[in-house]
């Protein structure tokens, strides 16, 4: 029963920094600013909002530009989704690991 415990304590530490690596990952995989430019299609900054992106995809006849900027949507809401999921399971490990250490 101890060395699950300790399994336990073990995954609990790591998965906000496993959510966090994931949400980086799909940070990296999230290109939209390249796929503008890959167009023609200039840019004020790096960032490219969501609005953005929804107009170009309504707005363009290209059905590979089109899935590549949905693509590029996906990975940002697994982005924003892994991110909040590192965030909120921070405190939760912080409070096992007192529990358990007591």
């Amino acid at each position: 029963m101890f060395e699950i415990k300790e399994y336990l304590m073990a995954v609990a530490i790591c998965s906000p920094l496993l959510f966090f690596i994931l949400a980086v990952t799909f940070r990296l995989l999230d290109n939209s600013a390249s796929i503008f430019l890959d167009h023609d299609i200039l840019l004020d900054s790096a960032y490219v909002s969501n609005s953005l992106i929804k107009k170009q995809i309504e707005d363009s006849n290209d059905e590979k530009l089109k899935k590549r900027l949905k693509n590029s949507l996906r990975y940002r809401k697994l982005h924003y989704i892994f991110m909040i999921l590192a965030i909120a399971t921070l405190p939760i490990v912080v409070v096992i690991a007192v529990l358990f250490i007591i």
